[in-house]
């Protein structure tokens, strides 16, 4: 009898420590959203948008559904082809993340924010925002 409440005891024990060192796991930005930038891939990007999201380019912002948001992205590519996207910040909580990065194209850098919540298991974009850098 002593065994096994010495035993319950340490095993209690090893349990707790165990769960002051675990913490619950955090969604990321999904590599595909990234890559979608990078590469100007409207398409792709448009299956991470949210049925209604708040988009801003430039001086424009307004909420649109997920089919017009990407003709508005296929638009903004094709006069602005991706040299690159470097995600600068990253952070969030459970259920929401968000990333800053730059987007070089031949004649100008963007400032890129993306701002994703997390519904029915997968990661939406809500807000995504293009303004030059510097600005």
């Amino acid at each position: 009898m002593i065994r096994f409440r010495q035993f319950h005891r340490l095993a209690l024990s090893f349990l707790m420590l165990l769960a002051a060192f675990v913490q619950p796991a955090r969604s990321e930005i999904p590599d595909a959203v990234i890559n979608a930038i990078s590469t100007g891939n409207s398409a792709v990007l448009a299956g991470y948008f949210n049925p209604s999201l708040t988009l801003a380019i430039l001086d424009k912002e307004d909420i649109y559904t997920r089919q017009q948001a990407e003709l508005i992205m296929k638009d903004f590519f094709a006069r602005n082809t991706p040299v690159s996207f470097t995600v600068l910040h990253k952070g969030g909580k459970e259920g929401s993340q968000y990333a800053i990065g730059n987007l070089v194209t031949p004649s100008d850098v963007f400032r890129v924010t993306i701002y994703l919540k997390v519904k029915d298991g997968k990661s939406l974009i809500h807000q995504l925002r293009f303004e030059k850098d510097g600005e």
